[in-house]
C-alpha cells in the first residue's frame, strides 16, 4: 500500500514533469487531501471522487483525495499506483484547461458517464 506521504512525493514527482504552461492560473495548487470523497450519485457506496478541479472565490486549484483512491486502489503496487495518479492529474488539469478556455467537454463527458453508471445502477435495483 502506498502511503499518504508516499503519495505526495509521487504527486510532486508527476507534476515536475508536467509542462509549466499548464500551470497557468492554477493559484491553489495541486492538493492531496486525506479525506474519502463519496460521489453524491453512487449510492451504493462504490463511487467516488478521486480528484476534483476547484475554482472558486479562493481561485483555482486540484484536490486529489488520497482516502478515495486508497479504498478503490489499495492493493496495487507502487508503479500501478502512479499511473493512477497520473490519470487522475491529466484529467483535472484537462478540466483546468478548458476552464480557462470556456470549454466544458470534460464537463460533459463526465456527466454523461455518470448518467451511464446511474442507469446501470438502477438495472441492479
Amino acid at each position: 500500500m502506498v502511503s499518504f506521504e508516499e503519495a505526495a512525493v509521487m504527486l510532486d514527482e508527476i507534476a515536475l514533469e508536467l509542462p509549466g504552461d499548464i500551470f497557468i492560473e492554477l493559484n491553489g495548487g495541486i492538493n492531496l487531501l486525506p479525506d474519502v470523497k463519496p460521489h453524491p450519485d453512487g449510492e451504493s457506496g462504490e463511487l467516488y471522487i478521486m480528484g476534483e478541479y476547484c475554482h472558486n472565490n479562493i481561485g483555482r486549484y486540484i484536490n486529489v483525495y488520497y482516502g478515495s483512491v486508497m479504498r478503490l486502489y489499495h492493493r496495487l503496487p507502487r508503479e500501478s499506483m502512479r499511473e493512477k495518479l497520473i490519470g487522475i492529474l491529466k484529467h483535472e488539469f484537462t478540466h483546468h484547461l478548458e476552464s480557462l478556455a470556456g470549454e466544458r467537454e470534460l464537463i460533459i463527458k463526465d456527466m454523461i458517464q455518470i448518467e451511464k453508471y446511474k442507469e446501470r445502477d438502477d438495472v441492479k435495483k
